[in-house]
């Protein structure tokens, strides 16, 4: 059996007439009565009931046609799929991201427009450091990642980059903190001796590797008495007094009760989230493109 029998079937089976079928499939009527007979035989039933002047389905005909009709189309569907995979309309895309990027508003509302404008293109998301992201981008693993990289990160030949937003990284404290009520920006020197609640250095965290900048510029390395990989937990853990931390800004909406953010002395505070995929990726997923352009469209760049 294949899909050209399949296809003589229904003709004749819309047509119930030999001949009606050979005229709408540009065949004489010889080589499809053929065709019809070799289904049959492959099927081992009868399929129509013939007479000089009727052409009726049988039982077996009648149940076989509806599965015939969901074979074709199933069929049609699938050659759709793969001509709309050579525009990279159909496919799926690996994105990652750092934990605070589904907080800025636009993220969000980015995935959402771009599944109603793009619905064959799968999206397989993942919660990944910044470290990670890197690693899984050069390796292949992902397909495009949105990172907070350090403030001293530069993207090498092998990543096309995009910033899309920023915000400001500020001290978290504890409301019965000393400098919880200060009035002007904290300078960072006046924190050298405090207890700090910070994500994990091995955790390839670019926040991590901006915070070490900022203190290492103000004479001292953190004290860390607490490492924490959710920024909801390290500010719990500053609520309950345990130590100060550096956060960034897009999380004062979430605060809980008994944490008090200051804002930091100094230019170097501004966090950037940045769009970043493999170029040689895009060569190889079609649908890459047209995520970085719709991302880029969405955010004005």
């Amino acid at each position: 059996m294949d899909f050209r029998q399949l296809n003589y079937f229904v003709a004749v089976a819309q047509e119930l007439s030999f001949s009606g079928a050979a005229k709408k499939l540009h065949i004489s009527q010889p080589p499809l009565s053929q065709q019809i007979k070799l289904l049959e035989e492959d099927l081992g039933v009868l399929l129509f009931e013939r007479t000089r002047r009727v052409v009726k389905l049988t039982h077996a005909g009648t149940l076989f046609l509806e599965r015939a009709r969901d074979i074709l189309a199933q069929y049609e569907q699938a050659k759709a799929l793969c001509a709309w995979t050579k525009d990279g309309l159909a496919g799926m895309l690996r994105v990652a991201f750092t934990a605070s990027v589904p907080m800025f508003d636009a993220f969000p509302h980015m995935l959402q427009n771009f599944r109603s404008q793009y619905p064959r293109i799968e999206l397989s998301l993942r919660h990944l450091s910044t470290g990670e992201q890197l690693q899984a981008l050069n390796a292949g693993d992902i397909d495009v990642g949105f990172l907070r990289p350090s403030s001293s990160f530069k993207a090498p030949p092998s990543l096309e980059t995009t910033e899309l937003w920023r915000d400001e990284l500020m001290l978290a404290v504890g409301q019965h903190h000393s400098l919880a009520k200060a009035a002007h920006p904290i300078r960072l020197e006046r924190l050298s001796d405090e207890d700090f609640i910070l994500f994990p250095q091995a955790s390839g965290c670019g926040l991590f590797e901006h915070i070490s900048t900022l203190t290492a510029q103000a004479g001292f390395t953190p004290n860390i008495v607490q490492e924490v990989r959710e920024n909801s937990t390290t500010l719990a853990l500053v609520a309950a007094g345990l130590g100060v931390s550096i956060i960034p800004s897009i999380y004062t909406p979430t605060k809980p009760p008994g944490v008090a953010f200051k804002r930091i002395h100094g230019s170097l505070t501004s966090s950037r989230i940045v769009m970043a995929a493999s170029t040689a990726q895009k060569q190889v997923n079609l649908s890459l493109p047209h995520f970085l352009r719709h991302v880029q469209a969405a955010t004005g760049d």
